[in-house]
């Protein structure tokens, strides 16, 4: 295929075939190189294409980093954690993941992923872990804010909320 027959993803920048997850809006059409950016992109558009004579905070190379922390039931092991940093990490928009036992950090853009699809992640790469993995990451990802916000009621310091 001829450089001249692909167009840019919108939300990722990477060049993809004119029909790789293919979307329409607004009469224009658009390709995505994955569901990932193809479900960004649909979910709030104008945060890639703007609109007329405002740019949108990816056409002025912005980063919306979040940093999220939560801690798990039970720690992970070396080789655990080493499995999912490897798995979790590949995926975009990650800006890192960081794992220490029980204590688990992820730094992500908002324009490139959602929580919705890290805690799907979280827990595709638990499963690979087995032994329940899949729902404890996933559930401490998701409960996290109720924790912060139950620990930051109590009288002294708040427990599991970083």
């Amino acid at each position: 295929m001829s450089t001249h027959a692909r167009v840019k993803d919108v939300v990722c920048g990477m060049m993809v075939a004119p029909n790789s997850h293919p979307t329409d809006y607004q009469g224009q059409p658009f390709a995505f190189c994955s569901a990932q950016c193809h479900e960004r992109f649909v979910a709030n558009p104008h945060l890639y294409i703007g609109r007329p004579g405002q740019p949108a905070p990816k056409q002025q190379g912005l980063k919306v980093l979040k940093r999220r922390k939560f801690v798990l039931d039970l720690p992970l092991d070396t080789a655990q954690a080493a499995a999912l940093s490897t798995q979790i990490g590949a995926m975009m928009g990650i800006e890192a993941l960081d794992v220490e036992a029980a204590d688990i950090a992820v730094t992500y853009d908002l324009l490139q992923a959602t929580a919705e699809q890290i805690e799907a992640a979280l827990a595709a790469a638990g499963a690979q872990l087995g032994s329940g993995w899949a729902e404890r990451l996933r559930r401490g990802f998701v409960h996290y804010t109720e924790e912060c916000e139950i620990g930051q009621l109590q009288v002294g310091p708040p427990s599991g909320c970083h």
